[in-house]
């Protein structure tokens, strides 16, 4: 199709805009993995937990961030970076997003986003990633990071931070030190899977199966995508998954154990087993969760399908180690009822938790039964 300018030359017409769904009132369990979706579900139960987490991470100035990116990046609307603007508003619209967090751009050489802070999330990305991805790929990344906004992964990325900054500053004592990594360990583990959940966020938010794929793509080697090739790079993470021997399954672990995010290749390959599951075509023909329930979410449900994500992962692998594992046992199911118990006793960490900071916050000095705590504010056991 042609049209014709002031001059009477045919130019070429510009292509429709492909029409993308609005998922109206889509809950962020939807998109959420199951093993993060089952620890998500059991904290946001504890009513008034995320605001106890907010007030303690006051002490570290929120306020103090914003103002470092309005005072050394440019902030993001119709008039500075309009074109990134629309890519955001148009994946905010297909998630059903009422109010966008503000949006930073900031000058840095490395292709990737991040979703900072707890009362008023906002979303800051490098220029490496404006300069070097498509619109196609700007949405998916930027309804990537709206995944991690409207799950409330923030909050919990937090407490993560902060754990890490007290292992580091008690790495001298050995116990103490031993004990939070053992925490930080599992969070990563939560993180890891929580990463996975904005993959299908912004899936969701571009819906470009395509796009999504060569954004991660990009992250694992660079803008220039003309001698890459998609089915080679999924190729790349099957050999990944079940290549070589244990000590490449030792070299994994490694290499993953305090990592934040899952290495390019494994994510490429969870969004390709979620597309082939079924899963978000589902989500596109209106079969989700819708916010509206949110309240209504069983805790226990979550729970028990976090487990059999794990069981079913087991299953699927390939990798040397947990062959190794099933040949001694069901590993798969193992791991599943670890899972399950895992997530019961997180749970009733945080509940405990909860509680003792609803306590301080009303002034309550007196213990659970009803003693006066010792004097020298020393536990009783």
């Amino acid at each position: 199709m042609t049209s014709e300018d002031a001059g009477g030359t045919a130019t070429p017409a510009e292509p429709p805009a492909r029409r993308r769904l609005v998922l109206t009132g889509i809950s962020s369990r939807a998109w959420e993995h199951p093993a993060d979706r089952g620890a998500l579900t059991a904290l946001r139960e504890l009513r008034g937990f995320d605001d106890v987490v907010k007030a303690f991470f006051g002490m570290w100035n929120e306020r103090g961030f914003r103002l470092s990116y309005l005072a050394g990046a440019i902030r993001v609307d119709h008039r500075q970076y309009p074109a990134v603007y629309q890519r955001y508003t148009e994946a905010a619209q297909s998630l059903d997003v009422p109010e966008l967090p503000e949006l930073y751009v900031q000058q840095s050489p490395f292709l990737n986003g991040q979703a900072i802070g707890l009362d008023k999330p906002f979303i800051v990305l490098p220029t490496a990633s404006v300069q070097q991805l498509d619109e196609d790929e700007l949405r998916a990344l930027l309804g990537h990071e709206l995944g991690h906004v409207r799950s409330g992964h923030a909050v919990y990325k937090t407490i993560l931070m902060i754990l890490t900054r007290w292992a580091t500053s008690i790495s001298w004592l050995p116990i103490g030190s031993i004990a939070l990594r053992a925490i930080i360990a599992a969070m990563l583990e939560w993180w890891r899977k929580a990463e996975l959940s904005a993959d299908r966020a912004g899936l969701l938010a571009g819906q470009d199966t395509a796009a999504s794929l060569r954004l991660l793509m990009k992250m694992a080697g660079g803008g220039d995508l003309s001698q890459i090739d998609t089915a080679a790079f999924l190729e790349q993470a099957s050999e990944y998954d079940g290549g070589g021997d244990v000590r490449d399954s030792l070299h994994k672990l490694r290499m993953t154990l305090w990592s934040t995010h899952p290495v390019p290749v494994a994510r490429a390959a969870a969004l390709r087993q979620w597309i082939d599951s079924g899963g978000y075509q589902r989500i596109l023909d209106g079969d989700y969760p819708r916010r509206e329930d949110d309240a209504t979410a069983s805790v226990t449900t979550e729970i028990k399908a976090a487990a059999e994500s794990y069981r079913e992962e087991f299953r699927r692998t390939q990798d040397p180690l947990v062959g190794l594992v099933r040949r001694f046992g069901d590993g798969a199911t193992e791991m599943g009822e670890w899972a399950g118990g895992a997530a019961g006793k997180a749970r009733a960490w945080f509940n405990q938790a909860g509680e003792a900071a609803a306590r301080a916050a009303r002034g309550d000095q007196r213990q659970d039964d009803g003693t006066p705590p010792p004097a020298n504010g020393s536990d009783a056991s």
